[in-house]
């Protein structure tokens, strides 16, 4: 358990200089700056994800971003990336406050983005990459578990088993994420030792997020079961059910290779699902908690409720 008081000032409200510890996941085709500005304003801390954004489309979300609000911000980005170099030029250009990193190895731009005064926090699905993100000097790490949409660990470690593990092998502050949607959970992982959740799913079904409404609607009737952990001879990738996921389940399961599955997954599959809305041939990444999620809400709304909810539970935390 964490040995600072369950309040909105801790280590990660501090290193981000938040409100509340609160972090939006930097989830592609919906994490713009609409939905991060959004977040920040309402004092969480929201993040522009990058992983679907050319160069010049992420540079026009950072400068609409700042102008949107005038509270942190920061930008996701997977270190296996086609176009890293450009990404991170326009981040350092930008002066973008925060950098999350996902994907790759954390030593490979760390130290360029700590010399030039960037808080860097890396995503991790064990405790093993953990130790490497302190190692190469990042502020943070994400304690990402097995329920999480998008891409996932191939450990396949629940957030109530590695939340703790990471805890433990640490001494920087933990982000938890995966399967966190309401302030009941967040209170959960922070008993477990998270200094603060990140939350994906929940921010999707918002008029912020920029997620093609056919896709909002599907995760509101998304029932318990509805998701697949999928593709993991290419990369893990949490996916709601469909025409698509099913092919990719039975090719799988008739012992398809990698390439083979590559073949299957396409280009742009993502984007066809998520941002054009194809409920059947698209790619549709999102968490175990779609299953909790029923209504669409402003950005604001829900870091309010989700705060709200952290603190009645806090009080009453069996009611």
């Amino acid at each position: 358990m964490s040995n600072q008081p369950l309040t909105n000032n801790n280590r990660i409200t501090e290193l981000f200089k938040i409100k509340y510890p609160i972090i939006q996941g930097g989830m592609v085709w919906a994490s713009g700056w609409r939905l991060a500005s959004a977040v920040s304003n309402a004092g969480g801390l929201g993040i522009i994800g990058a992983g679907s954004m050319y160069p010049n489309v992420l540079k026009e979300h950072i400068q609409k971003c700042k102008a949107a609000t005038n509270k942190p911000f920061a930008v996701n980005i997977p270190l296996l990336y086609s176009d890293i170099n450009e990404l991170i030029n326009i981040i350092l250009e930008e002066k973008v406050p925060i950098v999350f990193t996902s994907a790759g190895n954390p030593k490979a731009w760390t130290s360029t983005f700590k010399e030039n005064g960037i808080t860097v926090a890396h995503v991790v699905s064990s405790s093993k990459f953990a130790l490497k993100a302190q190692e190469a000097g990042c502020d943070a790490v994400v304690a990402e578990g097995f329920e999480a949409g998008g891409h996932n660990g191939k450990e396949e470690t629940t957030s109530m088993v590695l939340i703790p593990l990471i805890k433990n092998a640490v001494h920087i502050p933990v982000i938890a994420a995966g399967g966190i949607a309401t302030g009941r959970q967040m209170l959960a992982a922070m008993v477990l030792g998270a200094d603060a959740v990140q939350i994906g799913s929940r921010f999707v079904c918002t008029p912020e997020a920029s997620s093609h409404q056919n896709f909002k609607e599907a995760i509101l009737h998304a029932a318990e079961g509805d998701t697949m952990l999928s593709i993991k001879k290419i990369v893990p990738v949490r996916l709601l059910k469909n025409k698509f996921a099913t092919a990719i389940q039975t090719a799988e399961a008739e012992g398809a290779t990698a390439s083979e599955l590559q073949t299957i997954l396409g280009r742009a599959r993502a984007k066809k699902g998520m941002f054009e809305g194809d409920m059947e041939e698209g790619e549709l990444e999102i968490g175990q908690v779609s299953s909790m999620i029923h209504s669409i809400k402003p950005a604001a709304e829900i870091v309010k409720e989700i705060w709200n909810d952290f603190e009645e539970q806090l009080k009453h935390p069996i009611s």
